[in-house]
């Protein structure tokens, strides 16, 4: 079967495998492992296989008795740990001695792509994506279909020639109705404040994030290409996202694939929102609520956006806000990163669950987040729990409470 390729990792994740003590804090914060509690979703227990299969075909044993090629069975149950994963990232925050895991694991199932050791449903996803140009198979020229409910469709929302700013929608806001209320929010919010942008309409592409954490980061250099000459022939200055994973790829992984500056600048559609309100571009009513917030993984811990949303929320007059006991950095995930709702969709719901709970527990009446997919898993589990919550995204909120 020839050489255990090591190719995928950097010298550094090489080391990092080596570094692990196997003291197991990160197993205790591990959002999969709580539900599920099967060895091979511990952080820990990657590494410790991913060194036993090193070890197999280079180690001292090795060089004394021969190489041995780890087993198709070993490999599956591999995979089964490394992609029950949602990459949020908290085995990172909690480890004593810094491995960036979550790099390591994307590395891992960049592996496992080579290998051919990968859930199936990830064949379709990037058919989908690399031909159609979106994560649901859907006709990419139906990317605007939620503006059909808007009161008005603000002028030149697409096929705009020339803009200042272009708001990327993302594919779970454009063509999963639970979250149509994101961009119909999102537009409103800028035609109001006098922005001047537009959309890419049906030359918007997935952003490739999907594929870049599934280990097919192979597979999108085309999609990369078509955005950034999209965005640069409408000499806007900058790429609003509401989409966290969107902002994270746009923002980190675009500079690296390209090799060079993107030539604007990309930013979270939170971030715009505290632009906005701190120049008075819109005014806000009295909003007699109590709201708590939920940080996306992609947008806190892999990104380091904890404050901007706070302030948007805490700018709203006569609003009163709670955290959660499990905040900022350390805060659970919904469930519904990583490509896990590819492989079960079961485990998404317990996750989103006990992060409901710990909302539930604040005694909110509103739950905030900035993430449409976050939006979706835990509006699932409000549901399902039966819960006197209501689910909204950050700029959904503003919408709701900006003056006419």
């Amino acid at each position: 079967m020839g050489k255990f390729d090591l190719s995928h990792y950097s010298f550094k994740q090489l080391m990092e495998l080596d570094a692990c003590t196997r003291c197991g804090e990160c197993v205790k914060w591990c959002p999969t492992y709580a539900e599920k509690s099967e060895e091979p979703l511990q952080p820990a227990d990657k590494i410790r296989r991913m060194r036993s299969f090193i070890g197999a075909q280079y180690g001292f044993r090795a060089r004394l008795f021969g190489s041995r090629f780890p087993a198709d069975e070993s490999l599956e149950e591999f995979s089964d740990g490394v992609y029950d994963c949602t990459l949020c990232g908290r085995c990172r925050v909690v480890c004593p001695v810094k491995i960036d895991t979550r790099p390591l694991w994307i590395a891992m199932r960049e592996h496992l792509v080579d290998l051919g050791h990968y859930p199936e449903t990830f064949d379709t996803l990037r058919e989908m994506v690399t031909t159609r140009y979106n994560i649901s198979g859907d006709d990419n020229q139906d990317r605007l279909i939620w503006s059909e409910n808007l009161e008005r469709v603000p002028e030149g929302l697409a096929g705009k020639r020339e803009a200042d700013i272009v708001y990327f929608v993302g594919c779970t806001p454009a063509f999963y109705p639970q979250t149509y209320g994101i961009p119909q929010a999102t537009v409103t919010v800028m035609e109001r404040a006098g922005l001047d942008f537009t959309t890419l309409g049906g030359e918007e592409w997935c952003c490739g994030y999907p594929l870049i954490i599934a280990g097919m980061e192979s597979a999108i250099k085309e999609l990369v290409e078509h955005s950034v000459a999209a965005i640069r022939g409408i000499g806007a200055h900058r790429l609003v996202a509401g989409c966290p994973s969107c902002y994270h790829t746009w923002l980190h992984e675009y500079p690296r694939i390209m090799g060079e500056p993107l030539g604007f600048e990309v930013q979270h559609l939170s971030e715009l929102l505290l632009e906005l309100i701190g120049e008075g571009r819109i005014k806000l009513n009295e909003f007699d609520r109590l709201v708590t917030y939920h940080d996306p993984c992609d947008l806190g811990r892999n990104s380091g956006i904890y404050d901007a949303p706070r302030s948007v929320i805490r700018s709203i007059p006569g609003i009163s806000f709670a955290e959660m006991e499990e905040n900022r950095r350390q805060a659970l995930c919904c469930g519904g990163g990583g490509d896990v709702a590819m492989c079960d969709e079961e485990l998404v719901g317990a996750v989103a669950a006990r992060r409901l709970r710990q909302a539930l527990a604040t005694e909110a009446q509103v739950l905030v987040s900035a993430c449409q997919q976050c939006k979706r898993t835990l509006m699932t589990a409000a549901r399902q729990e039966k819960a006197r919550m209501r689910v909204l995204d950050i700029v959904e909120l503003v919408a709701r409470v900006m003056e006419d």
